[in-house]
């Protein structure tokens, strides 16, 4: 039988261990890793092959030749361009007249192959996609099949939120010869994205296969870790070369030519390659040793990946560590957790390289040395670095002024040499620090600066949407967690970056070896002093002056001692409002506000705004994109309510069509919006999916649940200065105060609740979810809504933390408690 191994990738996250060789070459338990997926097809009878090559294929080709040695017969096409995973499979159309399996060549995996194949031929598929379960579906593409095993839905890389399923593509599949011509020549298209929704959408026999057994793509340093662990612990069934021993318990591999000291101590499960040669009273531990390597007398190995010909001097301590080809470790020398030391390095005696540090390629450490920080450009990140368009850590523990500046330095390289960026920052002095910070390392890109300092963020969007910049960013202290700074980024559009930019972002970042600008070439730093007044008269020029001016507002405002003090005082001025201010000065102290400090603000609020009789009180959040609401009467307005209420006046009062609002807004918008015979889009839960709706989609207002609103004629994104003016002027057309307005939707009761739930159980229970609201009227959006008369609930799974959330909503308050048990006991069950 026929298969293809897709051999072109990059292996940016796996680097260093790819920086010189190819990822399906990078050594996996004694071989390439590559060898590890060509001796599992070999064992299910696919001895035809071909390779898709792309980055360095000569070290594939070297190494495998015409495939003789491993019982294949092996060709190999290399592309031109990088086509995509359909598009490079076509490209080798030609050795593929028969039905054939394509599997990566840099996962691990003992998948019954044949089985595979036997249920493809049983189903009469044309595609059949190989699938398991994970606990952590996100980094793959969630598939749901019928009873039938046909699948009905996919998404690649989605969020907790778009998880309907722990069942992944593999990433194997089975095609007919045919399904070739589906896909264009020389083109960029891939099976997922393209292929596979197109025979989705036609109705053709896509099938999904759940096979048993075991897979890992290797994709990152935290996984090529795991799945070394994986294999020493038996989960998974690879060839080890070499005679299995006993020595006290402990299984030992060990090939051809390995010499043994006196005392030596095993554990767990060793493989040594060829020629290894240990000296007396060793200690190894879980780990593998690559070829004509030498472990000096005493040396300790434990849970550590060795790779061919190193030396490890006498005394050496290696923990949880990587060692890669021809690297000398000096005696004494101590390498902690997840410490690289690539090809060709020096560790002198004595030395100390401490956890997460990369040392780069035919670097020399010199023996004595500490090192706490990788030789390239700092210290590592062990996990994802953005969640959305956002960085977060805890300031000068995870974001350090050394992981600013290198992150800067990657923004810049994504940016290029000569652009401009935008940044402001919130009155913290920990955000001054890290807006510094990030600030060199775009002027060492090459980029030039413009330093709005002390800005919230709705005029960084404005300046961002009309100016020439590139691209932006504001530093905060962030309004969840005191001890975390927020960096958010932003496109030459003010909008909150896509995920494909923070990905190139990201990628860059874990690289560590994108350039720097030469001497001549640094970027430079400018402050411009105009922003603040082009964004004034823009605000002025999009609100209606004379119904606001005709009411003589009094209100009282809270800034919440954030940056809005130094810009708003002037517009209200402008529109003849009498305006108390509160907390109206920047406060660095205060830019954190925990849950009590915000009612016990709010209900000050109100009484302010009952003691002086004023129309209504306002509260804005430290960033100005968010606001509180409190009535003529005192009454803090929740900002689900807020919602309907802007609702109903923008509808009654204006020509709409569409309206955007988030999955978890309440049932109460579409009431209000089929009186007025307007659709309603909703979105998932989050501030950028509320701005893609309303630049792409022709929507006319957007009404988030958390306080946000985007009205046209102005602003992209959320922007509190501006709603609290379109809600004057708004309810000035209306003649009515906020607190008299009333609608149906004040019928629905809504009740909310948190279910806690293991990270490794979420995508199960989304599984469970999708299973069991199988058709029910619902909504795949963030999370599942289903549907009834006058009921709905929303079961969506935190991003953050471990816990499920409940919304029911109801025109009978019992029916909603009703909903909130049943989920909660059925998320309950389905975990265990």
């Amino acid at each position: 039988m026929k298969s293809v191994i897709m051999a072109g990738g990059f292996g940016t996250r796996l680097r260093p261990l790819s920086l010189n060789i190819p990822k399906p070459m990078v050594f996996t338990a004694g071989k390439p890793m590559m060898e590890h997926i060509v001796n599992l097809l070999a064992k299910y009878d696919f001895t035809s092959l071909v390779s898709l090559l792309y980055f360095q294929a000569d070290d594939i080709r070297d190494y495998f030749k015409d495939g003789s040695k491993f019982g294949v017969s092996m060709e190999y096409v290399m592309a031109a361009a990088d086509y995509g995973t359909a598009g490079s499979v076509k490209n080798a159309q030609r050795f593929l007249d028969e039905r054939f399996l394509i599997i990566s060549g840099d996962v691990l995996t003992d998948f019954d192959l044949k089985a595979c194949i036997d249920f493809h031929i049983e189903k009469k598929a044309k595609a059949t996609m190989v699938l398991t379960r994970v606990e952590n579906p996100l980094q793959y593409g969630v598939v749901i099949t019928d009873d039938n095993d046909k699948i009905t839905r996919f998404l690649e890389k989605p969020t907790w939120g778009q998880v309907f399923s722990d069942t992944v593509n593999t990433g194997i599949y089975i095609l007919e010869p045919e399904v070739l011509d589906m896909i264009p020549a020389k083109t960029e298209y891939d099976f997922s994205k393209d292929l596979f929704p197109k025979m989705l959408e036609e109705g053709q026999p896509l099938y999904g296969y759940v096979a048993s057994g075991y897979w890992r793509d290797v994709g990152n340093l935290d996984e090529y870790a795991k799945a070394h662990q994986d294999i020493l612990e038996g989960k998974v069934q690879v060839g080890i070369e070499g005679n299995l021993l006993e020595k006290n318990g402990a299984k030992l591999w060990a090939d051809r030519n390995v010499h043994l000291g006196e005392n030596i101590e095993f554990g767990g499960t060793v493989i040594l390659g060829e020629g290894v040669v240990v000296d007396d009273g060793c200690k190894i531990y879980n780990s593998v040793v690559g070829k004509q390597c030498h472990i000096g007398k005493d040396a300790s190995i434990t849970r550590s990946v060795v790779w061919n010909n190193v030396k490890i001097g006498a005394s050496a301590s290696l923990n949880e560590v990587i060692v890669c080809n021809d690297a000398v470790i000096g005696e004494r020398t101590q390498l902690n957790e997840n410490a690289i030391i690539s090809e060709n390095s020096v560790i002198g005696d004595d030395a100390i390289i401490k956890a997460n540090v990369k040392i780069w390629p035919d670097k020399k450490v010199e023996s004595g040395a500490t090192l706490s920080s990788s030789l390239v450009w700092g210290e590592t990140w062990n996990r994802e670095l953005f969640y959305d368009s956002k960085i977060s850590g805890i300031g000068n523990t995870e974001l350090t002024p050394e992981l600013a500046a290198k992150l800067g330095a990657a923004y810049g390289a994504f940016i290029g040499k000569h652009h401009n960026v935008l940044c402001c920052r919130d009155a913290s002095l920990s955000a001054r620090m890290i807006n510094r910070a990030i600030n060199c390392g775009l002027l060492s890109a090459g980029v030039n600066v413009q330093d709005l300092q002390m800005l919230p963020i709705p005029v960084l969007r404005y300046e961002l949407k009309y100016g020439k910049a590139s691209g932006g960013f504001h530093v905060r202290r962030s309004p969840v967690d005191d001890k975390v700074i927020d960096v958010i980024f932003f496109d030459a559009q003010g909008m909150d970056i896509p995920e494909s930019q923070s990905k190139s972002i990201e990628r860059l970042f874990f690289r560590e070896d994108f350039r720097r600008a030469q001497i001549g070439e640094t970027g430079r730093i400018d402050y411009p002093q105009r922003a603040i007044d082009i964004y004034r008269q823009a605000f002025l020029n999009a609100i209606d002056l004379d119904a606001i001016r005709s009411m003589n507002y009094k209100v009282v405002i809270d800034y919440s001692f954030g940056g809005a003090c130094d810009i708003f005082p002037s517009i209200l001025g402008e529109l003849g409002i009498d305006a108390v201010s509160l907390n109206a000065y920047p406060d660095p102290a205060k830019q954190f506000q925990n849950e009590q400090e915000v009612e016990e603000r709010l209900y000050q609020l109100s009484s302010i705004v009952k003691s002086l009789r004023a129309h209504i009180g306002f509260m804005f959040n430290p960033a100005a994109e968010k606001l509180d609401v409190i009535d003529e009467r005192g009454r803090h307005v929740p900002p689900d309510k807020m919602l309907l209420l802007i609702t109903s006046l923008y509808l009654s009062l204006n020509k709409v069509k569409t309206i955007a609002v988030p999955v978890a807004a309440s049932m109460g918008v579409e009431k209000i919006a089929e009186e007025y015979g307007v659709e309603v889009i909703r979105t998932r839960n989050d501030h950028l999916s509320m701005m893609e709706a309303f630049h792409n989609r022709g929507v006319d207002f957007v009404g988030g649940t958390r306080g946000g609103y985007i009205f046209p004629g102005f602003q992209l994104g959320a922007d509190a200065m501006f709603a609290l003016v379109k809600i004057l002027e708004l309810v000035a057309r209306a003649k009515e105060p906020l607190g008299r307005i009333r609608g149906d939707w004040e019928r629905y009761t809504m009740l909310k609740e948190s279910v806690p739930c293991g990270w490794g159980k979420k995508g199960q229970v989304m599984r469970n979810l999708i299973n069991y609201t199988e058709g029910k009227d619902r909504q795949l959006i963030d999370g599942v809504r289903i549907l009834e008369e006058d009921t709905a609930i929303l079961v969506w799974p935190d991003r953050k933390a471990a816990y499920f959330h409940l919304i029911a909503e109801s025109d009978d308050r019992d029916r909603a408690m009703s909903l909130i048990n049943e989920y909660r006991k059925r998320i309950e069950e389905w975990q265990s």
